[in-house]
């Protein structure tokens, strides 16, 4: 299961795509709104968990190294251009560099980090079927856009690697140009294939939804999904969950304040019930998938 991963074909996976949307707008929603070190390593873990459970261990190991990036990056330029907060590491050309800057360079970074991670399962989870379910009716264009703009993520990768391979076989690959000009020139040729044979296709997509219909008023399609007492019982168990994150989040409990001082709000009542909402909100999908591999086991 880590190695190749659940894909869509997970126990959550298996809801109504109004659940899993549910689910994802209240993770990724309240993950934005979340600063405090409690909130931010839960959503970086269950995040990172959940995302190794749907893709695989494989593919998150490849992410790894660009989310440091991320994080040492985003911390780096805080500290260096933020130059509040009271406790002064050292300085460096008459600029402070404070502990607050680098605090919230790092929380920022991890928060920013924890979002990616969702939209990776979210991209696994939430189909183009799905987008064009829950929106083709209301919004044709919007789930249209956006199931086109997530299925481009990992199909431009697979177009580059063929279009990478194709240029290789003619003899134009990195074994035959062994200046950093002649390779930067033959990425630049990919590039341009790339754009070329995706622009060419998303007109051809584009056509080819017109000429049948889509959008049209009173345009009827087919799908298999059915809203079942199950999942209006998930429904309401995400929404109350959801609910109680909310309300954190407007009453400040999922903040911290960096300036002038570096002061996490304390795990006080309110704190520690959304916190315990927002792990069990989180955690839902990562314990439905265990028992589904249990059971089918």
């Amino acid at each position: 299961m880590l190695r190749e991963g659940l894909g869509e074909h997970s126990a959550f996976g298996e809801y109504h795509p109004l659940i899993n949307l549910t689910y994802y707008i209240f993770a990724i929603g309240v993950t934005v709104f979340s600063l405090s070190p409690g909130f931010l390593v839960t959503t970086f873990l269950l995040a990172w968990v959940y995302s190794v459970m749907l893709r695989g261990t494989s593919a998150m190991r490849m992410n790894l190294i660009f989310i440091l990036w991320i994080i040492v990056v985003m911390a780096l330029i805080n500290v260096l251009f933020t130059h509040q907060g009271e406790t002064v590491l050292f300085c460096l050309h008459g600029n402070r560099i404070t502990a607050e800057a680098l605090i919230y360079g790092l929380s920022a970074a991890v928060m920013l980090s924890a979002v990616l991670i969702w939209f990776t399962s979210f991209n696994a989870v939430m189909t183009a079927e799905k987008l064009i379910y829950l929106f083709g009716r209301a919004a044709p264009v919007l789930g249209l856009t956006l199931s086109m703009i997530f299925r481009y993520i990992p199909l431009l990768k697979n177009r580059y690697e063929e279009i990478r391979m194709g240029q290789r076989c003619m003899g134009r690959g990195a074994a035959s140009d062994p200046t950093f000009l002649q390779r930067l020139r033959q990425d630049g040729r990919n590039v341009s294939v790339l754009i070329s044979w995706s622009l060419e296709s998303s007109i051809e997509n584009a056509d080819s939804m017109e000429a049948r219909g889509y959008g049209l008023k009173g345009r009827t399609s087919f799908h298999l999904y059915r809203f079942t007492a199950g999942d209006a019982a998930m429904e309401i168990w995400l929404c109350a969950l959801g609910a109680v994150c909310v309300c954190g989040c407007v009453l400040d409990r999922t903040d911290a304040f960096f300036y002038p001082r570096y002061i996490p709000h304390p795990l006080d009542g309110g704190a520690t019930v959304t916190l315990a909402a927002f792990a069990c909100l989180l955690a839902t999908p990562i314990v439905l998938d265990l028992l589904g591999e249990r059971k089918w086991k």
